[in-house]
């Protein structure tokens, strides 16, 4: 069985692929049926593709974080794994990483809703947090802000010419 979305690109995206990313996404809201034609970038200009050099730069800037900074808040599961992993490991040594996986699931599916209430709130406490710093806005990462932003100036000159057509 496959790991993760099948879906997903593997490895750092160019600017050729976020282009053909957009264009997919564009193309399928407005003719579903027909298939798409990514010739357009080699006829592109520079400009026009320095949007999309900008989205693969906002990529880079998500991959010089701490690779082992949280991406969102620790669920309750997880705050309590973090507090009695140690405890495990002290009374079991030895013991592989699967086995201390499994023991924390067995005690944690045999406590009560009150012994879990700390971790738990701990976790919504954290969510809170985490979201008023402005870091969740259902987006993942500066690519996903920079493509939108690239949707949005693309949806604008579009509106443009209508306009000019128009005239």
């Amino acid at each position: 069985m496959a790991k993760g979305d099948p879906k997903k690109p593997k490895g750092k995206m160019s600017a050729c692929a976020f282009f053909v990313q957009t264009c997919r996404e564009e193309h399928k809201k407005k003719n579903p049926e027909v298939p798409v034609n990514f010739a357009r970038w080699k006829t592109m200009s520079s400009k026009e593709k320095s949007k999309f050099d900008e989205m693969v730069k906002a990529d880079k800037v998500n991959e010089k974080m701490d690779p082992n900074a949280p991406k969102r808040p620790l669920s309750g599961f997880f705050l309590f794994c973090s507090e009695f992993r140690p405890t495990i490991k002290s009374t079991n040594p030895g013991i592989s990483i699967g086995d201390v996986a499994k023991k924390l699931g067995e005690i944690s599916n045999n406590l009560s809703d009150s012994e879990k209430q700390p971790t738990i709130s701990k976790a919504e406490k954290d969510v809170a947090d985490y979201k008023s710093k402005g870091k969740f806005d259902g987006t993942k990462g500066p690519a996903k802000v920079a493509r939108k932003k690239v949707e949005e100036e693309d949806e604008e000159e579009e509106e443009e010419e209508e306009e000019e057509e128009d005239e």
